[in-house]
């Protein structure tokens, strides 16, 4: 049974009643008198009288109300057996918390951010079932136009990585309540390749010999063992096998945090070189009793944005140095390997890698004895097997001819 009521605001008559199991409620701009009240009872006595009758139209009477597409996309949903969904924030949560038990803290915490700052937002009023392709691709166009702390817009990898929860609750939506993905068909922004800037065995020789004593042996087993910031930081002396020459990657430090390693991959057995060897051991005179191989005076882990900001930056502009990221350490090792002649399959295992296909693909052109191709190496080949002629040696030949 509806009622008219005065709303405490504004002091003004609104019509309150339930139509297709909806609480509905209009405002006036009557001032409540008794006149007036008497008059919308009896509007809303007709409207009931409607509403039974199954006649009952809602723009006859709101024409200006919101609620007239919403009950016309009902009318429309229950033609064709649509099924009430989720809103998106509801939705979005359950998901989050299903997934948590098989994702790293960090990866936790970078998802909820993205739910927070974008996808909430933006979605969190819809239901999973009525996004569209278009606010899909209308939500991506928006996040083109944002801009950081520094200024500059979001790059295609950022958004591609704002996406992807996105994606992933959506499909699990459609499964679950049994739509067709809105997501289907939409493919992630191209991202430029990042070309990888590693150092030569000369600058490697002058980082070694110029830094600081006591990043001395940090850096040695940065350049020569191919590890990552968060493994190397994380690293912890019950991980460094002297027996067997080996270093045991477990663990990665990750925003200050002890995590198991990103991927299986990563989970893996670096063998150590002579270097690598000695610079741990000179190491382990200097912080032997604590936990972590590289620690802080206070037996903590490092800072890597203050190694990097205090250390590495003002060491490469000292000696001249092109800026690069200290993770162009990694990259290093992979090129000073290759240029080496090592087997691809055990740098690949060092690095961390399943198969030797990145390798080859974003390393080989630092080496030059990988990329030669004019047919030298073949030739080397034949001279070696089968004492080919030398092109002199054939040419004399014919000339007796």
């Amino acid at each position: 049974m509806g009622k008219i009521v005065t709303r405490r605001e504004t002091g003004k008559l609104c019509f309150d009643f339930r139509f297709q199991g909806k609480r509905c409620r209009e405002q006036t701009a009557l001032p409540d008198t008794p006149k007036n009240r008497k008059q919308l009872e009896q509007i809303l006595t007709r409207i009931e009288a409607e509403i039974t009758l199954g006649s009952f139209e809602y723009g006859n009477y709101f024409p200006n109300s919101p609620n007239i597409v919403k009950f016309a996309t009902a009318s429309r949903d229950a033609a064709v057996g649509y099924q009430e969904t989720q809103l998106f924030q509801d939705f979005a949560g359950d998901w989050l918390n299903e997934m948590k038990i098989q994702w790293r803290q960090s990866h936790i915490e970078t998802v909820e951010g993205t739910l927070k700052n974008y996808l909430n937002p933006h979605f969190g009023e819809k239901e999973v079932g009525r996004i569209t392709k278009k606010d899909i691709l209308e939500f991506r166009a928006s996040l083109a136009k944002v801009t950081t702390r520094s200024g500059s817009s979001l790059s295609a990898s950022r958004i591609n990585r704002i996406m992807t929860p996105l994606r992933m609750i959506l499909s699990e939506a459609a499964n679950r309540f049994e739509f067709s993905s809105p997501y289907h068909g939409i493919k992630s922004l191209k991202v430029p390749r990042t070309d990888v800037e590693p150092f030569s065995i000369d600058e490697v020789k002058q980082i070694i010999d110029t830094v600081r004593p006591d990043f001395r042996n940090y850096y040695i087993v940065r350049f020569f063992t191919g590890m990552r910031t968060g493994e190397i930081d994380g690293l912890q002396w019950e991980h460094v096998d002297f027996k067997r020459r080996q270093i045991l990657v477990r663990q990665a430090l990750v925003q200050g945090r002890l995590e198991y390693t990103k991927n299986d991959g990563s989970f893996r057995t670096i063998e150590m070189s002579q270097l690598v060897v000695d610079a741990l051991n000179e190491q382990k005179t200097a912080t032997g009793n604590m936990d972590f191989v590289f620690s802080s005076r206070t037996g903590g882990p490092l800072s890597h944005n203050n190694v990097t900001k205090r250390v590495w930056y003002p060491l490469l502009r000292h000696l001249g140095l092109r800026k690069r990221r200290p993770y162009q350490t990694r990259h290093t090792a992979a090129t000073l390997w290759l240029a080496a002649g090592e087997n691809p399959e055990w740098i690949a295992r060092q690095m961390g890698h399943t198969t030797t296909e990145m390798l080859f693909r974003v390393y080989s052109r630092y080496v030059p004895n990988l990329t030669r191709r004019d047919g030298s190496a073949f030739e080397r080949l034949l001279l070696t097997e089968f004492d080919a002629k030398t092109p002199t040696r054939d040419k004399e030949a014919y000339d007796e001819v």
